[in-house]
């Protein structure tokens, strides 16, 4: 909060990490890579989180730091209600790129049961496989108020740098602003399930 953060993300459903293939074969990513931009000394276990975070979790941080607090990690309406009721100012519906539990169900058909479980009560966001202006357009869709976009940027950053994650995000935002275009809608507080001529994903 000191720092300027304006909001706190607990990642509530990873009690330890999911055991990737870069864990069980290290001869793929060595330990070196990983922490390349970490400085001297960075401890991988750091990077887990404790096993015993409930929902009392989301006020004590809030409290603590005055900041508002995203649960990510939610995957179903029944979670995302009882996050909305400890006081979490929004719910982050993602799967973390289906690396932490083989087979999870993939957030574009998650969203929409956490979207309609919380309604006004709290914000929506999602991740997962956002790629295009099309793959914002569906979740917003679908009850996102925001996506974010992972991959993507780092790949931006890896290949140009600074310049090339600023040049990767406008040209995501023109994509949208044309799928808009030809989805029929001009503003995004437009933007419906009514798009979805099932009404569903």
């Amino acid at each position: 909060a000191a720092a300027g953060a304006s909001a706190l993300a607990l990642t509530g459903d990873t009690p330890y990490l999911g055991r990737r293939r870069r864990d069980r074969d290290p001869a793929l990513v060595p330990d070196e890579i990983f922490g390349v931009n970490l400085g001297d000394g960075f401890d991988r276990a750091l990077a887990e989180q404790a096993a015993d975070v409930t929902y009392d979790d989301i006020a004590w941080l809030a409290g603590t730091s005055g900041l508002p607090v995203v649960v990510k990690g939610v995957l179903r309406g029944d979670d995302a209600r009882d996050c909305a009721t400890a006081g979490a100012a929004g719910v982050w519906v993602s799967n973390h790129g289906g690396r932490q539990l083989d087979g999870a169900v993939a957030t574009a058909v998650a969203l929409p049961e956490v979207a309609d479980a919380v309604g006004d009560r709290t914000e929506v966001y999602a991740d997962g496989g956002i790629r295009t202006g099309t793959d914002v357009l569906r979740a917003l869709a679908l009850g996102a108020r925001a996506v974010f976009v992972g991959r993507p940027v780092l790949w931006h950053l890896a290949t140009g740098g600074e310049d090339a994650v600023a040049d990767g995000l406008t040209t995501l935002s023109d994509a949208l602003a044309h799928a808009m275009g030809l989805a029929g809608v001009t503003t995004v507080a437009a933007i419906d399930r009514s798009l979805y001529a099932s009404g569903g994903t």
